[in-house]
């Protein structure tokens, strides 16, 4: 098996810019939703085959140290904007307090991450082009990352001196820690990137 080092993909990807995911779907035989019922992951799928994965490896982003996240943008008043917050990783509450930030899974997430902005036309649409890929490649005295620690530092000290159900996603500039699952009563927390945190990491990517 040929390995895909994440700067092969990141490159790889890049070759695909402006190009309509939905057309590519079909090209690579990927469902999207022509069976009547949505395929949601299609897109994540398809940025796959991009990156230069084998059909068959659909688990191998996590395997060689790096992870594809398809993240939505949409057009308000005439600016691409993302559409949602990112899921970054679930929060163990023994990690978290066990760790300092650029110990945590969380750093080791973020650093590892291949940003890929999808536009995104409204549910089902017959196009979604790949806008821009991008990576958070900065040192770790880059005053972005140090405020990103700042806020992995205040959400790990309440954690400490709270507890675990003291987390809400008012919580942070950049990072949140907010429930995960489905319903209002889940008590599972992860780390989400808010919005201003992805369109940044695209904005300053080259």
């Amino acid at each position: 098996m040929k390995i895909i080092t994440r700067t092969v993909a990141i490159k790889n990807l890049k070759k695909h810019l402006g190009q309509d995911l939905r057309k590519l779907a079909l090209e690579h035989g990927i469902t999207t939703y022509e069976t009547g019922k949505q395929n949601k992951g299609w897109k994540g799928l398809v940025l796959e085959r991009l990156a230069g994965l084998q059909t068959n490896i659909s688990k191998a982003p996590n395997g060689l140290s790096w992870e594809l996240k398809s993240v939505a943008f949409h057009t308000v008043k005439g600016e691409l904007v993302p559409k949602e917050t990112m899921a970054i990783t679930m929060i163990n509450p023994e990690e978290l307090k066990a760790h300092s930030f650029f110990e945590s899974h969380c750093w080791a997430k973020l650093k590892a991450i291949v940003f890929c902005a999808v536009e995104w036309d409204g549910k089902n649409a017959e196009s979604g082009r790949l806008l821009k890929v991008a990576s958070l490649d900065f040192a770790e005295d880059d005053e972005l990352i140090q405020e990103i620690k700042a806020d992995y530092d205040f959400i790990r000290n309440k954690l400490i001196t709270q507890g675990f159900e003291a987390l809400t996603g008012a919580d942070g500039k950049w990072i949140q820690a907010r429930t995960k699952g489905p319903g209002h009563g889940s008590i599972s927390r992860a780390f989400y990137a808010r919005t201003g945190l992805v369109k940044k990491i695209f904005e300053i990517a080259s």
